[in-house]
């Protein structure tokens, strides 16, 4: 007898089988459930996807439109050059990854392989520039500037050069019209990226690889009207690679113009004025520090008072926006970001931030009003102003007795605000201040100012600038009070005894925060732009309007205008008699105060100048000049970095920037046929019917055409004062305007930032 059944099969073997057979069972399953869902359920879209593996596309890039100034003068255009450029997919299939093929291409372009073989590299976060931030899929341009013989030379030895191509490309062009730079205002342009191109992908404006985009300035401002879209043509191809029919094209769509409100010669002025006065600035002695002033950064703006629009935007140091066109070699990049740079790439009017110095004085005078102090008392302007053991000094140890507010203005009286602010801080209880919310009338108005946040200018990054209130001084000791307790001394060295105080009541406004405050020092700042809107608001007659530069979008065809209207955003907190009465008492620092010494001989009956003067301390540097003034048409706001005093150092720029807008002479005449804009620009350029935008002549150099007049007019050469200045005295601009240097030690007090 067996134990063996009939069918030859033990138990054990009969249920391997069933296991067996159910996994068959669940794997046919699978396979089955697999197959209706990629060919029923997912079926049409896998066939759109297995389609497009036998297309390819060949894509035309679109024309990028033009940045124009106000009287339609391109600024930023495109103009064709011979672009060199690399595969870096097919170089990498080469057993060198192309090593050899980019040392032959240095050769017949003239560079070295080095640079040649930095331009392909892709770039990260340990990949200095030059490299490539674009798409690796992308060809990448070596040059823009291939002379034609070069160009030939690559094409006929195609053989020679695998993965390189030598074609006439559209390329930005930054024109300098007039010799105007305008480089931190028009920013630049670089190749996207694929994280960009991702992040677009589902946007009303997506990327292609080919794309440029802006980065800075109004190219990134307006990048997506100014881009356009790329055309995409789609051939069918077969397994080999063999075009056999045309799938279907998109058109390229150029992009739109920009209008803008800039003029590019009143823009050549403001950069040339700017330039000289810091150039004039270094050539004075500064008695505090015992050395030349540096006058290393500065700032201009010339802005409509009545619209708020651009006229004219400088920054100092500048540079040539071309460099980036075509990509930027490693000599150029270090040159704009190197520590020896001083950061041209910066636009110091609106991402300057620096201690305003007396020309926050009109912040002060309209807290003072609010607070209920009457603008025609007498408020004692005396040489010096204590505060327990402690003397806050005036101005040179001035006196003028009993002043008005109008008068604090004229004369930029310290101790006046010393006196008002230091009065306003007993009131709100003092260090300790009084149960509920303190009234801080000074802080409060320069919040009502639009100071400590942004103007909205249609620039990207612009700074806040700072309000040292309640708010900000918790929060800023909060952040570093375990560095000042560590390093603070009592009877350590002045930074030492500051973060000593600072340990201990850094939270707190002290009596000296809120005096040093009242004449923007301590720990305020501001940007040019915003003096900009409240200066122009005071010439105004209150409106604070929000900054503009873009004008128009303008349609390649011109059968679209989109125009940008001026946008006011607010009042300044005083009423109409209080602006009044700042506006003469500005006008009076022209003609008596502060500025006149600038200003003598300016046709005030006939067009009328208002100013503040400031002079800003800055702990460790030179005194910052700040000169802030306007006409009935615009605002002109000039700042220097340690270069002196707020009219020594500016007052002249200033002044000759007006001669240009007006046409004033070095008499005082007026001659409007010369006047580069004695009204803004009210209109747009013409726009004819084929898109295109009537551009007038403009000279090679306005400022020589104005220096050459003046010449004419008054014989004077250039080595000579220029016209409409005054002689200025034979010491430096801080013997004419300047504050007796401080006390060091003062208790519980920050008094330079």
């Amino acid at each position: 007898m067996t134990n063996i059944p009939e069918t030859g099969r033990t138990p054990r073997v009969q249920i391997r089988l069933v296991v067996i057979q159910i996994l068959v069972l669940s794997l046919l399953g699978t396979l089955g459930g697999r197959l209706w869902y990629l060919q029923i359920r997912n079926g049409d879209e896998y066939a759109k996807e297995a389609s497009g593996n036998h297309v390819q596309q060949v894509v035309q890039p679109a024309v990028r439109g033009s940045i124009l100034d106000a009287r339609g003068v391109p600024i930023a255009d495109n103009e064709t050059r011979l672009v060199v450029s690399a595969s870096r997919t097919d170089l990498l299939k080469m057993k060198d990854d192309g090593k050899a093929v980019l040392t032959k291409l240095a050769g017949v372009l003239g560079m070295k392989p080095q640079e040649v073989m930095e331009k392909v590299r892709l770039c990260d976060a340990k990949t200095p520039q030059p490299c490539w931030n674009g798409s690796p899929y992308q060809p990448i341009p070596i040059t823009d500037e291939a002379t034609t013989q070069q160009a030939l030379q690559i094409r006929e030895r195609s053989e020679d050069f695998p993965g390189i191509t030598a074609e006439p490309e559209a390329v930005r062009r930054y024109a300098s019209p007039g010799k105007s730079n305008t480089a931190q205002v028009l920013g630049y342009l670089s190749p996207v990226t694929d994280d960009e191109i991702t992040k677009a992908k589902d946007s009303n404006s997506p990327y292609l690889r080919s794309d440029q985009v802006g980065r800075n300035g109004l190219e990134r401002a307006y990048d997506k009207e100014l881009r356009g879209k790329a055309g995409v043509t789609r051939y069918e191809v077969d397994n080999l690679g063999r075009v056999i029919g045309k799938a279907e094209s998109d058109a390229a769509e150029p992009g739109s113009n920009l209008v803008t409100s800039i003029d590019s010669r009143v823009q050549r002025v403001a950069e040339y004025e700017l330039n000289e006065a810091m150039k004039k600035a270094r050539q004075q002695y500064d008695k505090i520090t015992s050395e030349y002033y540096k006058a290393d950064s500065g700032a201009v703006v010339v802005m409509e008072a009545k619209t708020g629009r651009i006229v004219a935007m400088a920054s100092a140091p500048t540079y040539d926006p071309n460099v980036w066109v075509g990509g930027i070699s490693a000599k150029d990049y270090k040159a704009l970001t190197g520590k020896n740079s001083d950061y041209p790439l910066l636009n110091r009017a609106i991402q300057g931030q620096a201690a305003p110095g007396s020309t926050f004085k009109v912040v002060s005078t309209a807290a003072a009003v609010e607070a209920g102090y009457e603008w025609d008392g007498g408020y004692p302007c005396t040489s010096s102003y204590s505060v327990g053991s402690q003397v806050f000094k005036n101005f040179e140890g001035e006196s003028f007795g009993p002043i008005s507010l109008g008068r604090a203005l004229e004369v930029s009286c310290d101790t006046v605000f010393y006196g008002l602010a230091d009065r306003e801080w007993k009131k709100d209880g003092g260090i300790n201040p009084k149960k509920g919310q303190p009234k801080d009338y000074f802080f409060k108005a320069a919040h009502q100012f639009g100071l400590g946040k942004e103007t909205g200018i249609d620039l990207p990054n612009e700074v806040t600038g700072r309000i040292p209130d309640r708010q900000w001084k918790e929060s800023y000791w909060k952040a570093n009070k375990d560095a000042w307790c560590k390093t603070g001394k009592k009877n350590g060295s002045y930074v030492e005894k500051i973060a000593y105080e600072n340990c201990l009541e850094g939270n707190k406004m002290r009596e000296g925060d809120e005096i040093n405050y009242s004449i923007g020092q301590g720990d305020t700042l501001v940007t040019p732009i915003q003096e900009a809107v409240i200066y122009g608001a005071v010439a105004n007659g209150g409106t604070m309007y929000t900054p503009t530069i873009g004008k128009a979008i303008v349609s390649a065809d011109g059968k679209s205008v989109q125009e940008i209207k001026p946008k006011a955003k607010g009042k300044l907190p005083v009423n109409k008699t209080t602006i009044k009465g700042m506006d003469d008492a500005f006008a009076g620092v022209v003609t008596r105060g502060t500025a006149a010494w600038k200003f003598g001989g300016w046709p005030q009956n006939k067009i009328p100048l208002h100013a503040k003067t400031g002079t800003a301390e800055v702990y460790g540097k030179q005194t910052t000049s700040w000169l802030a003034t306007y006409s009935k048409d615009y605002t002109v706001i000039m700042t220097i970095a340690q270069a002196g005093t707020g009219s020594g150092a500016s007052g002249e720029a200033v002044r000759n920037i007006y001669n240009a807008l007006y046409g004033v002479g070095a008499d005082g005449s007026i001659d409007k046929s010369k006047a580069l804009l004695p009204t803004p620009q009210k209109g747009l350029p013409k726009i004819q019917t084929d898109g295109s935008i009537d551009a007038p002549a403009i000279s090679k150099d306005p400022v020589k055409d104005l220096q050459a007049s003046k010449t004419d007019d008054s014989g004077t050469t250039d080595q000579q004062l220029p016209a409409g200045t005054t002689p200025s005295p034979s010491g430096s601009n801080r013997d004419t305007r300047r504050r007796t240097a401080r006390p060091k030690k003062r208790r519980g007090m920050r008094i330079l930032t």
